[in-house]
């Protein structure tokens, strides 16, 4: 492939990780005002990870996994997309969509803290730094009183910590896990059963299913941009990413997703930007900057969907 064209590919997949990323907070957001979560998040990944099996199909991948790899699959998809966007879906009912995006940005400072308490994990001076700076930021943002006022917000905050404790020890077990080595394989089979696991847990939640034939246009779009762009698309960029620029570049769109999805919410949803947020935000992504720097304990970044 000449360079040029190589080059195009590298900054094409990059705005996708940045804005597509970014925007599926925004997308979310518009869906769940119409849809149930669960259901809502279930269909999203069930069909993304079909779509994805037929790619593999077409590419002439083997899509034959060993029975430990199956149900480390499953567990995966649990971590990550069962609590990890269920819950943050859910949550998104009662908070607004950038809030969100701020407060999952402190992910690494959660699995900084259990690598240390789970695995021992010594924490380096630099990184210190930035476990304090981002539990300034994460004070400054949640302790807002127009924010915390609002009804709901506080149990929205709190399952979003609890999607981030999911995706954190997600990270650690898919580290030393069997899983399938090969990267659309691996992720077709989370997302089709963690997509699968919360359309069982959305009837016994008590969520009300609807046809998408009765769906709004903005609901229907928003959900097709949500499987095509959110799920594979931007998959499909991170994975090129990590084969052909370093991780820690990739890294950069954990600074740049919730700038995204903060302007976006301001744009689409008037959802309201205050100084204490921009301030908490220079705060907290200052601090994940600190602990991003310190490549002896940082692994390979993995892909998730939001």
């Amino acid at each position: 492939m000449p360079k040029s064209s190589n080059t195009v590919f590298i900054i094409l997949a990059f705005i996708a990780i940045y804005v597509i990323l970014g925007s599926t907070y925004l997308l979310n957001k518009i869906a769940v005002t119409e849809l149930p979560p669960f259901m809502l998040a279930g269909i999203r990944f069930v069909v993304a990870g079909i779509v994805i099996f037929g790619i593999c199909k077409i590419m002439s991948i083997t899509i034959i996994i060993s029975s430990r790899q199956l149900l480390n699959t499953i567990f995966a998809g649990f971590l990550f997309l069962t609590l990890g966007n269920g819950l943050a879906v859910w949550a998104l009912q009662y908070i607004d969509s950038g809030f969100a995006a701020l407060e999952i940005s402190a992910q690494p400072l959660i699995v900084l803290l259990l690598m240390r308490l789970l695995q021992g994990k010594k924490i380096q001076a630099m990184s210190v730094v930035g476990v304090i700076l981002g539990a300034i930021g994460i004070y400054l943002l949640v302790s807002q009183k127009q924010l915390i006022t609002k009804e709901g917000s506080i149990m929205g905050m709190l399952m979003i910590f609890v999607c981030m404790l999911s995706w954190g020890y997600g990270s650690l077990f898919v580290g030393k896990a069997d899983l399938p080595s090969n990267y659309f394989v691996n992720t077709a089979y989370q997302m089709v059963f963690g997509g699968a696991m919360m359309l069982l847990l959305s009837p016994m939640l008590g969520e009300q299913w609807s046809s998408p034939i009765v769906w709004s246009t903005t609901t229907l779009w928003a959900m097709l941009l949500l499987i095509v762009f959110g799920s594979i698309v931007a998959f499909t960029s991170f994975n090129y990413l990590l084969k052909t620029v370093s991780p820690e570049k990739v890294a950069t769109s954990t600074y740049v997703n919730p700038i995204i999805a903060l302007l976006l919410g301001w744009y689409f949803l008037n959802e309201e930007i205050t100084l204490q947020s921009v301030i908490a935000a220079i705060v907290l992504l200052t601090g994940v900057y600190f602990i991003n720097t310190k490549k002896k304990w940082v692994a390979r970044p993995r892909y998730r969907n939001r």
